[in-house]
């Protein structure tokens, strides 16, 4: 039986259409029918989750995205995905307090990577929120994988690509991106984490290669898959 997925968006708006832009090109269809019972909740008014983790104000945007998830599972959602990095760490939050579970994109994209690249190294390019809160690096290193945070100026780098260009609705600044690539490379690096969905959006306008691990297009699998629907063999992983 098909199941209904639910989908907390809007954390930024850019990254939520090419979500399911990606659903849509992975799912294997020969008509409309054929594709995922879906429900978008672009919520653009939550408030910024790396601000929030910063001051450790936690509360409004906790009461924001429960109120959210429920909305959802009012409307007959049997699961719930977030395409933001930084907001599961409120995700884990109220996974307790919702009835339906929650596909877990940072546990996804680590799973992913230890398959494929077992005991590797993998640089964290995301918000500062995201890598203070140390969920990648908790996963990684339960997955046998190590975990490497940029060094401070490329972290700024990375922070610059996300705020500055793509939640500004700016194309990415490829010269500045050359900087990040290959200090992460000179720090051994077998894989790179993607782990802000405006890095998703990066990637998709520029192709970049294998060496990034996207982890929105790995959360879009897996609500294909849990859905019930059929996912395009190359997808497959």
């Amino acid at each position: 039986m098909d199941k209904k997925i639910g989908v907390l968006g809007g954390m930024g708006p850019m990254a939520s259409q090419l979500f399911y832009k990606m659903v849509t090109e992975m799912t294997e269809a020969d008509c409309d029918q054929d594709h995922v019972n879906m429900i978008i909740y672009s919520d653009p008014s939550m408030p910024d989750r790396t601000s929030a983790i910063r001051s450790g104000d936690y509360e409004t945007i906790h009461d924001k995205m429960l109120n959210d998830a429920k909305a959802l599972e009012d409307c007959g959602c049997q699961a719930i995905g977030i395409t933001c990095n930084t907001a599961h760490f409120f995700g884990d939050m109220i996974a307790k307090e919702i009835h339906v579970p929650l596909i877990h994109m940072i546990k996804e994209t680590v799973e992913t990577i230890a398959r494929t690249c077992p005991s590797g190294r993998a640089a964290i390019l995301a918000t500062d929120g995201t890598v203070q809160t140390g969920l990648y690096q908790k996963y990684m290193r339960d997955a046998g994988l190590t975990p490497y945070a940029p060094e401070k100026e490329v972290q700024a780098i990375v922070m610059y690509e996300i705020y500055d260009r793509i939640k500004k609705g700016k194309s990415w600044d490829s010269s500045a991106w050359k900087q990040v690539e290959a200090s992460i490379k000179a720090a051994g690096c077998d894989k790179a984490i993607l782990g802000c969905t405006e890095l998703s959006v990066i990637k998709e306008e520029s192709g970049l290669d294998d060496f990034y691990v996207d982890p929105m297009r790995i959360l879009a699998a897996k609500v294909i898959v849990f859905s019930g629907k059929k996912l395009k063999p190359e997808f497959v992983k």
